[in-house]
């Protein structure tokens, strides 16, 4: 029979232990995790559902929904009026006029919580009353529709401004001047991938020349320990799909276009990667590079469609002619693709992490996952194989395995050193709840020897 942990049991003394050493928390959010908030109009453009939700398919909410596209721009020029407005620990679904609930990741919170850490966002909104002692964990929100790595820059940014508040609190509280604070940082998903290229190149940006940053392990400094949970960090055949299809999130949230959704370089970014074999032509010949622009403009992929024009018309409603418009959406399919193959480079050069830092992955396998698709003769993708993951991330992908199927050798080659790695039987969402998780993640924070 099956005997969930008493949780308080185990981890309540060392969570009423005030501890002014004891690393305060940050906690990432993955694709979607995020609110975000028109700031002209006020509209939640993403995080309400039901009546009077944001319409992707509409003149106004494709415009919202998208990111802005210009030729002779870079990325980083091309900023709209949507920010992001905090994390979502759950969503909330209107149907018929009754609330139906999400836990998305108020599950990592909750963990958190019986860990005894402090949270500033619940703390703020009134949820929790934490009385005169400070926060200890901070809820990391982001426009998860930008480039990773501007969002690890602003992860930077936000970093150093906590570590000063920590520093004054610790020494308001406990009379203890703290010369460094270091971080412990839980990441879902692409949340995983933005602490990962935080951590090694800290707040440096990709070089314009397409090379590669200097590995600095910058962000180290900040951080002691990583938490990754389910995070693509080789890519996941779900982004490809969408990329082409768009998609249907649920029953009570409208399609999202795939035009709609190729303005954003973080979907590039979640791409798998082509050395893997995630994709086949016709013929069963392997496809060797996805960040080619010319492979979507031959397959008519995403902004290279024609059949997309009408959501292009709505995207960019001051431009009259068709021609234009191709013009403007190919121009941005290229700049990112370009950068989405800049990025796995620097995420995926074998390096030895400082001793001070340690990585550790929970990851599901035991759900079956899009491993491979096949190019079909008009053009879209057919999935063909699948593969043990969580459903939306295979296992391979989680753990950046580099051996190829069918020529496996006894150990994990991986350019990423973990230092444990821990498999839950559930779904990429699932994996939070289960006790299991819990249990881990506080053993890892709260026990876990430290050097």
């Amino acid at each position: 029979m099956y005997h969930a942990p008493d949780l308080g049991d185990l981890y309540n003394e060392l969570a009423q232990r005030e501890d002014p050493n004891r690393n305060p928390i940050i906690v990432i959010p993955g694709l979607l995790g995020s609110k975000l908030v028109d700031q002209d109009s006020k509209e939640t453009v993403w995080g309400a559902f039901g009546l009077g939700q944001v319409n992707p398919n509409s003149p106004q909410g494709a415009r919202l929904f998208s990111l802005p596209m210009a030729q002779g721009k870079k990325l980083s020029e091309l900023h709209d009026r949507v920010k992001p407005d905090g994390a979502l620990d759950r969503i909330v679904f209107n149907f018929l006029g009754f609330p139906l609930e999400l836990n998305a990741y108020y599950n990592i919170l909750q963990a958190l919580g019986v860990g005894g850490y402090r949270d500033e966002d619940l703390g703020e909104a009134g949820a929790i009353d934490y009385g005169d002692r400070h926060f200890t964990c901070f809820q990391y929100d982001y426009d998860w529709r930008r480039d990773i790595v501007e969002t690890a820059q602003q992860l930077d940014r936000f970093i150093k401004a906590k570590a000063r508040y920590v520093q004054e609190e610790t020494e308001k509280q406990f009379g203890v001047k703290l010369e460094q604070v270091k971080f412990d940082i839980v990441a879902h998903s692409m949340g995983g991938l933005v602490a990962r290229y935080y951590l090694r190149y800290g707040g440096a940006d990709l070089p314009e020349d397409g090379g590669l940053p200097e590995l600095t392990w910058a962000g180290a400094r900040h951080v002691d320990n990583l938490i990754i949970i389910g995070t693509p960090s080789a890519g996941s055949m779900d982004s490809l799909q969408d990329l082409i299809e768009g998609v249907s999130p649920g029953a009570l949230i409208p399609h999202y276009p795939a035009a709609v959704l190729a303005t954003m370089p973080s979907m590039y970014e979640l791409l798998p990667r082509g050395r893997h074999r995630p994709l086949m032509r016709a013929d069963g010949q392997p496809v060797p590079d996805l960040y080619d622009p010319e492979l979507w403009k031959n397959q008519q992929w995403g902004l290279a469609d024609p059949e997309q024009d009408h959501i292009l018309q709505l995207i960019l409603p001051d431009v009259e002619s068709y021609e234009q418009r191709r013009a403007i959406a190919l121009d941005h399919l290229t700049k990112v693709l370009r950068r989405a193959r800049q990025f796995a480079a620097a995420l995926d050069v074998p390096a030895k992490p400082p001793d001070s830092l340690k990585l550790f992955l929970i990851a599901g396998d035991a759900e079956k996952t899009n491993r491979t698709a096949q190019i079909q003769p008009e053009g879209g993708i057919k999935m063909i194989q699948t593969g043990p993951g969580d459903g939306t991330v295979l296992r391979s992908s989680a753990l950046m395995d580099e051996r190829l199927a069918g020529n496996l050798q006894s150990r994990l080659i991986s350019p990423i050193q973990w230092s444990q790695v821990f498999f839950v039987f559930s779904d990429h969402l699932g994996i939070t709840q289960d006790p299991s998780f819990t249990d881990n993640v506080l053993y890892f924070l709260l026990e876990s020897p430290r050097n």
